[in-house]
């Protein structure tokens, strides 16, 4: 089902919104992050994981919207995973989805031990890259009741090697990630200027009023490309039965993987498709499409 929303409200202000500096354990690792929460708290709180796009930090996407379902009533943790920003691991700068995704399962069982959550409402929100790895563990985790997923990066190897420039760029991107040195070969993620980044002049991430803020670590380790490319985003949709939410555009990064991904899932999907003009980074930060997102999330988790 496709919803369509009209004349959207103006989101609440987040002025009243707290944020708790929290820390957990994820296999031996003391991972970092921020508990945000309504001003008003009556009762037990529905909680939610909120998790960013690759290589970004808690300050970034992340804790945007996090704030904004809390101030839409619930609680909602945005945290840096392992090898990335304040959390600890190594080797750092590594987007490896196993390890992003057994990250999640330890923030849902910190959260299912927080003494004002209602552990039997949890849910789990996968913004960009992370969108694969919060529908696995929503796929696999009993504790996480319902899933959504904004401007979703869902990819397989197939369509890995269609974006990053075919099978034989595929196998030397992957040969370099298993010959590098963990200390050795870390490059700018993005940048305007240095064509070595894996996000050479990409947007949000190379503004400074945009992405590009202190705490990003703007770094990039060569060890990703092998579990980065060879993952598969798609796996999880076979066994999917929570009630998911997605929200997107035609202009998202990869919209081929969203369709996918919804044609092979059986469960109960609902979406929302903004207009032609919204890009994937407009959904990190552009204040209205923010907004309807963030509107359309907390009543579905909320509903």
């Amino acid at each position: 089902m496709t919803l369509t929303i009209i004349n959207l409200q103006n989101p609440p202000g987040i002025s009243g919104v707290y944020a708790e500096s929290v820390a957990f354990p994820s296999k031996g690792v003391t991972l970092k992050g921020t508990l945000y929460k309504p001003a008003e708290i009556n009762g037990l709180l529905a909680a939610v994981i909120v998790t960013g796009a690759w290589t970004t930090v808690k300050e970034q996407m992340a804790g945007t919207y996090a704030r904004e379902l809390a101030a839409r009533g619930l609680a909602a943790l945005a945290f840096d995973f392992t090898g990335w920003g304040e959390s600890g691991g190594e080797p750092r700068y590594v987007e490896d989805p196993a390890t992003k995704t057994a990250d999640i399962d330890a923030a849902v069982d910190f959260l299912a031990e927080c003494n004002d959550v209602d552990q039997s409402h949890l849910y789990g929100l996968g913004i960009c890259a992370s969108s694969g790895y919060m529908a696995a563990v929503a796929a696999d985790n009993d504790k996480m009741k319902k899933l959504a997923l904004v401007a979703p990066w869902l990819h397989n190897p197939k369509m890995a090697a269609d974006v990053y420039g075919g099978p034989e760029t595929v196998a030397s991107l992957i040969a370099a990630s298993e010959a590098g040195n963990a200390d050795l070969t870390i490059l700018t993620a993005a940048s305007t200027t240095d064509d070595n980044a894996p996000m050479y002049q990409a947007p949000y991430y190379t503004e400074t009023n945009r992405g590009l803020i202190p705490a990003y670590d703007n770094k990039f380790s060569i060890l990703t490309w092998k579990p980065w490319l060879t993952y598969d985003a798609q796996a999880s949709a076979n066994h999917l039965s929570k009630p998911t939410l997605m929200v997107g555009s035609p202009a998202i990064a990869l919209p081929a993987g969203a369709e996918a991904y919804e044609q092979r899932t059986q469960a109960p999907l609902q979406k929302l498709w903004l207009g032609d003009d919204v890009t994937q980074f407009d959904f990190y930060d552009r204040a209205d499409v923010v907004t309807d997102a963030s509107n359309a999330v907390a009543e579905f988790f909320q509903g």
